[in-house]
Parts: C-alpha cells; sequence; structure tokens
C-alpha cells in the first residue's frame, strides 16, 4: 500500500460502514377505512342589550321595523 491509497481505502470503508446508518422511512396506509362521524348538533343563543331609551323608541314607535 502506498501513501496515496490509504486515506482512500479510509473514506471508502467509512462511506460503507455509515451507510448503515441512515434511518428509512416507510409510509404504510391503514387497513382500516377512515371514518368521519359528522353527526353535529350546533346551537346558537344570540342575547342583545338594549339601552331604555332605545327599548322605549321601539315599543312606542312600532312602525320602525
Amino acid at each position: 500500500m502506498n501513501i496515496t491509497t490509504g486515506p482512500l481505502l479510509a473514506v471508502v470503508l467509512s462511506a460503507c460502514l455509515l451507510s448503515g446508518c441512515i434511518p428509512r422511512i416507510e409510509l404504510a396506509t391503514p387497513k382500516d377505512p377512515i371514518t368521519i362521524n359528522m353527526n353535529v348538533k350546533i346551537e346558537h343563543e344570540i342575547r342583545i342589550k338594549v339601552d331604555k331609551d332605545v327599548e322605549n323608541l321601539l315599543k312606542n314607535q312600532s312602525g320602525l321595523f
């Protein structure tokens, strides 16, 4: 072995050893189907607070709306 092949051999050997350390990523589909339950009940409660002056105006002038 001469001086130039020693470092080259070390690089090739280390590359071979490090190639076994590469993590493996695997994507797989689930065996059961995905179900989404869309039975949703939405309830709203709206409260409006009105000043007494506006409330009296609405009571006295029912033709506004």
